[in-house]
């Protein structure tokens, strides 16, 4: 049977994802920054290794984007530098940062899934092991990793209860390309169970953590408290609420939430997920019609008095952990635009945290609510009261953002467990 799904998949599959991205391309600024981006990826890797180190093992790894990096990254350390580095990736949004970072030997997009591309990087990089992490898996580079006899593992692994890769036919498929891997390194026992689906009975599914548990707590250590973030900062006159990775969506919830509140007034901070001229400009002409005022941050000066601005947009990137810090409540974007993204970092500053209701894709967001560290907010009025609340009550918004943190620290350790899997696999 998977002799039957490797022709389907490399005669249907691969050439249609082909023509899609093609045709995406035309209208989706992302989708033709990716495949502009892949046009070279070899000459780009040849030339990477001329200057890479040499080891006798090479660790690949592949993730999608920057959350999925941010698993990995635990892993790279310990490996670092005893063996060479390898990174591939899918989205633009973690190119740049993956091509800069220190402990990687070579980084480029991971070309189409051709049978004959999978070929040419295995021969290329040579790899020792081929880590993913948490859930883009691609088939040829999977299939061909067995071929050649090189363990496959998956890190931080996790399926959405309605993953579409559970439903029958798809389930089929993703069976004939999950048996041929060692080792599924999974983030909680639901996602076992879910697993277990698309594995053979005799596969080693191992409930490890989620790395980035580690990561985000070691980096918040290093973030000081007292530390000016903003240029006028010290100018700011009421509690401060940063929402971060937001969406067009919940920044017209965020608005509409700051007007309706006349018992506290807090400064808002947000943090757009793609903060483009374009969207900066739109989000400037919602908030002058709904009078608020507003800055800039790259008009801000040490000099500037924030006093009286209601609105700062961060119209840069690379600073929102930082501003989390100064945060009095978070507000995590994402959840009504389809998919929270990250709750950890101002949960390990111990802030409170709010976001909307489609949180299915974060384990830990779950957990924050369970926990009491985080509340669901479905609607502008809904999220006025709870800030309401949490600012007139300062006592009870620092309780929460402690209930915050220890979510955090009860889930310290993924990364050693997750190593402790693999040692057998890969010695390392």
């Amino acid at each position: 049977m998977q002799t039957a799904w490797k022709a389907f998949y490399n005669t249907v599959a691969v050439p249609t994802l082909y023509t899609g991205f093609q045709a995406l391309a035309f209208f989706n600024p992302k989708v033709r920054q990716g495949l502009l981006g892949r046009q070279s990826v070899f000459e780009s890797l040849t030339e990477q290794l001329v200057t890479a180190r040499s080891f006798d093992r090479t660790a690949w790894f592949h993730f999608t984007s920057v959350g999925e990096f941010e698993q990995a990254k635990p892993l790279i350390d310990h490996l670092y530098p005893q063996a060479r580095i390898i990174l591939t990736y899918f989205s633009p949004s973690v190119a740049a940062n993956a091509r800069r970072y220190p402990l990687a030997d070579a980084a480029i997009y991971l070309p189409l899934d051709s049978r004959q591309n999978a070929q040419r990087l295995f021969d290329l990089i040579q790899p020792s092991t081929l880590i993913f992490s948490k859930f883009d898996i691609w088939p040829n580079l999977v299939w061909e990793a067995k071929r050649r006899q090189i363990p496959v593992a998956l890190i931080a692994g996790t399926l959405q209860p309605h993953s579409k890769r559970l439903q029958p036919v798809a389930s089929a498929f993703f069976r004939s390309v999950h048996q041929e891997i060692d080792l599924h390194c999974v983030i909680s026992e639901q996602d076992a169970v879910r697993f277990s689906q698309l594995c053979p009975p005799t596969a080693r599914i191992e409930v490890t953590g989620d790395t980035r548990f580690d990561r985000v707590y070691n980096r918040a250590l290093v973030v000081p408290d007292d530390e000016a973030f903003l240029p006028g900062q010290s100018t700011l006159s009421a509690p401060v609420v940063v929402a971060g990775s937001t969406y067009t969506e919940e920044e017209e919830i965020l608005i509409e939430s700051l007007s309706q509140m006349t018992t506290v007034a807090p400064h808002l901070i947000i943090v757009p997920h793609e903060p483009t001229p374009v969207h900066v400009q739109q989000l400037t002409e919602r908030l002058r019609k709904s009078r608020l005022t507003y800055v800039k941050y790259s008009e801000l000066v040490e000099e500037s008095n924030l006093s009286q601005v209601r609105v700062i947009i961060i119209d840069t990137i690379g600073i929102l952990a930082k501003l989390y810090r100064m945060a009095d409540v978070t507000f995590v974007g994402g959840s009504f635009h389809g998919s929270v993204h990250n709750v950890m970092e101002p949960a390990a500053m111990e802030k409170p945290i709010l976001f909307g209701p489609t949180i299915d894709n974060s384990h830990e967001a779950h957990l924050l609510v369970q926990c009491g560290g985080a509340e669901i907010v479905d609607s502008a009025n809904q999220l006025a009261d709870v800030l309401s609340r949490w600012l007139i009550l300062p006592q009870q918004c620092q309780q929460v953002g402690r209930s915050a943190q220890q979510v955090i620290q009860d889930n310290l350790g993924a990364t050693e467990r997750t190593l402790d899997h693999l040692q057998p696999y890969f010695s390392i």
